[in-house]
């Protein structure tokens, strides 16, 4: 099934801000900014994967550095937003189960095409 984040909830700064630590690095030590949701298309890492996710929710930007994730959002959807950026946080790395993590089927959408282990 894969490993489920721990994921603890942060007001940023500014009132359209939320940080999202983790209790596992996502990027090591390399920033990822996806300040749109095309800036997000093609990659094929955790990083661009969690960030297209989050632009579906509906947020407006997406930083990521080692385990903590910062997104932008309008304020006013944050009570909506929050619970499910969390839950797409957690669950990142789950590889079974539709719509999850690495598998071949989820990753099918954008245009990754990976060729699922032969059974023996």
């Amino acid at each position: 099934m894969g490993q489920t984040l721990t994921v603890t909830v942060t007001h940023g700064a500014r009132r359209e801000v939320r940080n999202f630590a983790t209790n596992r690095s996502i990027t090591g030590m390399m920033i990822e900014r996806f300040p749109n949701a095309e800036s997000a298309v093609g990659g094929t890492k955790a990083p661009h994967i969690l960030a297209r996710r989050l632009f579906e929710l509906g947020v407006k930007s997406v930083s990521l550095y080692s385990n903590t994730v910062t997104v932008e959002a309008d304020p006013s959807q944050w009570a909506v937003l929050e619970p499910k950026v969390t839950h797409a946080i957690e669950h990142l790395f789950h590889y079974y189960g539709d719509g999850a993590g690495y598998s071949v089927e989820a990753l099918a959408p954008y245009g990754v095409d990976r060729l699922p282990s032969p059974v023996q």
